[in-house]
């Protein structure tokens, strides 16, 4: 037990230092090809932090514990609005100003409606996968579309005065880099998460709703941070709606195309509405509450919503 503890807390550290130097080499590669700050922001720094998130999902699902994925997406999501956007609005009261987020949100709704629509006969296959990178490809191509019109690019979340961009080649060895250690700690958390799992014989779906979740949602949870200290509320928030997003069709299509499984009714019934539940909350505080405001008052109740989701889980 004390090594699967060790496993997953190293891996979990892994996680962090791995999306960090993804994060930089993924930015970095797109500048020097000549994409715009805006469709990085929105989509390369969108896919690279969900990497944790879809290594852990490939890991599990190549180990035939596909729930673990499923747990991990839907958790993941959970977790970066109740738990992230929560702590970041309880930490600093945010103050939403881009127009562009709305439409970020529709789509991040949408996504979800297609996974939903996929999963009501309690069954992912490879088709089901084929779909939702399908869906994933075409709103990428969606929202560079959308964002080549928008007369206000939205900041990609990377501080341009820290330093010069890396070279290429600087940039795809740090991308390398990142993903050999996010590919270490995701094997590490998963076999960790496993053993526990069967040790205090919590279901797999459990321990993807739960600790791996809330462990792949750290570097959304530091991005957010740092983002409000750096006064970019908007990037918070827009790395959140991203970063659920490409979790609904990424690292939910991928594993159900290693192992294609069928789940339990729990999810439908339970975690599913949960997450609408929380999203619509979300969208409500931020778009349609009248003062483009979440304040300290949301962000605990945001965090309250979690904790409470998580005492449901583990009693």
């Amino acid at each position: 037990m004390l090594m699967a503890i060790i496993a997953v807390l190293g891996g979990l550290t892994l996680l962090v230092l791995g999306a960090d130097r993804f994060v930089t080499g993924a930015v970095a590669t797109a500048r020097n090809l000549g994409v715009s700050t805006l469709v990085i922001g929105l989509t390369v720094v969108g896919i690279a932090t969900s990497m944790p998130e879809a290594l852990v999902g490939g890991v599990a699902a190549w180990d035939g514990k596909t729930s673990i994925a499923i747990g991990n997406a839907l958790g993941s999501n959970i977790a970066n609005i109740g738990l992230v956007l929560g702590a970041t609005a309880l930490f600093s009261p945010l103050l939403v100003q881009s127009h562009t987020l709305r439409r970020e949100f529709f789509i991040m709704c949408l996504a979800m409606l297609i996974a939903l629509l996929l999963m009501l006969d309690q069954n992912l296959g490879r088709v089901d996968g084929i779909l939702l990178l399908a869906s994933l490809i075409l709103m990428i191509w969606w929202i560079v579309k959308l964002a080549r019109r928008a007369p206000a690019p939205l900041n990609a979340g990377v501080d341009e005065e820290a330093g010069e961009t890396p070279g290429i080649s600087k940039a795809l060895l740090l991308m390398l880099i990142g993903l050999l250690v996010l590919s270490g700690g995701a094997e590490l958390l998963v076999r960790g998460a496993v053993y526990i799992a069967k040790a205090v014989g919590v279901s797999d779906l459990v321990i993807g709703l739960t600790i791996i979740a809330v462990g792949t949602s750290l570097p959304e949870l530091a991005a957010s941070i740092v983002s409000v200290i750096k006064n970019e509320t908007d990037i918070a928030i827009g790395n959140i709606i991203g970063s659920n997003m490409f979790n609904m069709l990424m690292v939910l299509g991928i594993p159900c195309i290693i192992h294609p499984d069928a789940f339990g009714k729990e999810v439908l019934l339970r975690d599913f509405p949960i997450m609408a539940g929380l999203t619509l909350l979300m969208g409500w505080m931020v778009f349609f509450s009248g003062k483009n405001k979440i304040g300290r008052w949301e962000g605990a109740t945001l965090l309250a919503c979690f904790a409470g989701y998580q005492y449901w889980l583990l009693h």
